[in-house]
């Protein structure tokens, strides 16, 4: 198993070197010069915006720019906003918990659902749930996020009044950030009404996130199982007389895990990506809405950091997932 996740490793190293290049050379090739854009409509001097530009390293060559941007990350150091002038790594992890939490709460919604959906229109191929369960699937990954979040909020926020419209918590609490988790935090505070308020804030941001991969896993889900179901050993177990709900719940669901948990991982960057739309609509104050501010502002070493950190940490959940293909089905681990 040590060898199985150090080969995994390997293909690390050329991976985070790309994504050090193409986060760097993203944000520069976009419209709009970060010097001009900082100093906004006040209007520089040809001495003083030469000073800005030596200063921020913008006069030297391009390559060597890139070299000392790699020299840094590899010394663990993603420079300086431009904006905040505060430390890269300090924004990105004030921020991160608030995207997390609202990943995590998304991608349980879409497995909690997804995967059953997807069970359940297997084993009735062809039938009223089948159909029902995958033109629902098809609707949910074919809205857009911001159309989806923007009808959510007109009608569960405008008209009935249930859910709020935007941040994480109600104004009218207020507390020492602990953990960064809004829930956690919540209940930490002892304030009453604290977690059931968080808790109303997070709904909306929820069902947005992971309506996609919700149909994602259920589509997946439901293929994998009607390969699974179509193999001799199922059948055999049918004729064994081994109940319907022990032969599609133990034995089918868990060979046809595999491709599922793949879509899973891979969702995280759907998650991710549609993180920064859905923060930014619900002024969810995560990664996703600071990297969108940073863009407009040409904030160079927050766009750079941001992209590479959350890069990061979808390898690490592949690697994760590389890791569970292991555990579930021996023969790729001794692969």
């Amino acid at each position: 198993m040590i060898k199985f996740i150090l080969s995994r490793l390997l293909t690390f190293l050329p991976t985070f070197f790309g994504v050090t290049l193409i986060s760097f050379g993203f944000i520069r090739v976009l419209p709009g010069d970060p010097i001009i854009v900082m100093a906004g409509e006040r209007g520089l001097s040809e001495e003083r915006y030469n000073a800005l530009a030596a200063q921020f390293g913008f006069d030297r060559p391009i390559l060597t720019q890139y070299w000392e941007y790699l020299t840094g990350v590899l010394q663990g150091d993603l420079g300086n906003s431009f904006v905040t002038k505060k430390p890269v790594w300090d924004e990105f992890f004030a921020l991160f918990p608030a995207t997390l939490e609202l990943s995590l709460f998304a991608m349980f919604f879409a497995v909690a659902i997804g995967l059953p959906a997807g069970v359940i229109a297997a084993v009735n191929r062809g039938k009223f749930l089948d159909r029902a369960f995958m033109s629902t699937a098809l609707v949910g990954y074919s809205m857009p996020i911001f159309w989806w979040a923007l009808l959510m909020i007109i009608v569960f926020s405008g008209y009935l009044g249930i859910t709020p419209v935007s941040g994480r918590i109600s104004l009218l609490y207020y507390f020492d950030n602990v953990t960064g988790f809004m829930l956690i935090d919540s209940l930490l505070s002892g304030q009453k009404g604290a977690f059931s308020s968080a808790l109303q804030h997070l709904i909306l941001p929820t069902i947005v996130l992971g309506t996609i991969p919700l149909a994602v896993i259920a589509r997946q889900t439901r293929s994998a199982m009607l390969e699974v179901l179509s193999e001799d050993y199922i059948r055999t177990a049918k004729a064994k007389g081994l109940s319907t709900t022990r032969v599609n719940g133990l034995h089918a669901l868990r060979n046809a895990l595999i491709p599922v948990i793949t879509v899973i991982g891979l969702s995280v960057g759907t998650l991710l990506a549609g993180a920064i739309l859905t923060e930014t609509i619900f002024s969810w104050p995560g990664i996703g809405k600071w990297m969108v501010d940073s863009i407009f502002r040409r904030d160079y070493p927050v766009v750079q950091g941001g992209l590479l950190l959350i890069a990061v940490f979808v390898m690490v959940v592949n690697l994760i997932v590389d890791v569970l293909y292991g555990f579930i089905n021996p023969k790729i681990r001794k692969s």
